[in-house]
């Protein structure tokens, strides 16, 4: 995708990602900052619920997520993520995706953007870990792409590196009905980015749990060797918050992941997650 000069003109963050002070800026030169760096920061906004919603629904439309009762009391398609307590129940969904992941793909229809919105910042932690799939994918052997190019994974809600309900890094727990409306989807292992046309390795940690046609042990070890891969410290971004940043980020080309933070250190965001306008095989 060609860079234009307002893209150019952003502050680079690391190998990947951008940041910009300005929400103000044309939208096509946000909408190319994103695709272009997969990540793009905007530092220091002062944004309503219903201005964060707005500026949202420009990447696409939103979905609220199944985990409703942290919904925004005003606007379903906003997450609340927090771990402040008031009267001594949460506020918001604390210590969610704290693992490798990519948002929604276990949806059959999975996520273009995740934007979250910095309110409340913590001393410590708190942070972000990016893992560009765009290079995970370009770095790996000709014999493991031939291998991989042609599978479809098998996909469900949940984190397959750590399923005990009490762990602070298993996937958000559901409630039984919540759980009821989650399915098994199918993506491709190695997916040709929708708006892009790249390939990128997609979602091989978290959601991940098995590939069509394939014997579950040897699956499982696929998977892990290219989670392994996918995510080593040169492919990498660890981003750190401001109050009042706007964080966007491509599904469809990262892995991420939260860091935890204690609990006695307050941090507060909105989430909104726009998907993608249909299946790419």
């Amino acid at each position: 995708m060609p860079r234009c000069a307002a893209v150019e003109s952003m502050r680079k963050l690391g190998s990947f990602g951008m940041e910009t002070d300005s929400i103000a800026r044309p939208f096509g030169e946000l909408w190319d900052a994103f695709f272009a760096a997969q990540v793009l920061v905007i530092r220091g906004q002062r944004l309503s619920a219903r201005e964060f919603l707005d500026f949202a629904r420009q990447f696409g439309r939103p979905e609220p997520h199944v985990i409703d009762q942290f919904h925004h009391p005003e606007h379903a398609d906003i997450l609340i993520l927090s771990n402040r307590k008031e009267d001594g129940q949460p506020i918001g969904l604390a210590d969610a995706g704290t693992y490798f992941h990519t948002d929604y793909s276990y949806l059959d229809i999975p996520a273009r953007a995740t934007l979250l919105y910095s309110i409340e910042v913590p001393k410590r932690g708190g942070d972000t870990l990016f893992a560009d799939q765009y290079r995970a994918y370009d770095e790996l052997p000709a014999p493991m792409k031939r291998r991989i190019d042609p599978l479809v994974a098998l996909h469900h809600y949940g984190n397959r590196d750590d399923l005990d309900r009490s762990s602070r890094t298993v996937a958000s727990v559901l409630t039984e009905d919540q759980e009821y409306k989650m399915n098994w989807v199918r993506h491709p292992v190695a997916r040709r980015h929708p708006i892009t046309g790249r390939k990128a390795l997609y979602a091989v940690s978290g959601s991940s749990f098995g590939i069509e046609g394939m014997p579950e042990d040897e699956a499982l070890a696929l998977l892990d060797e290219l989670k392994v891969h996918a995510t080593q410290p040169k492919y990498q971004y660890r981003l750190k918050y401001g109050v009042g940043d706007v964080v966007i980020w491509d599904n469809a080309s990262l892995l991420h992941s939260a860091t935890l933070t204690d609990a006695d250190d307050p941090r507060t965001l909105w989430r909104i997650t726009v998907k993608e306008e249909g299946r790419t095989r």
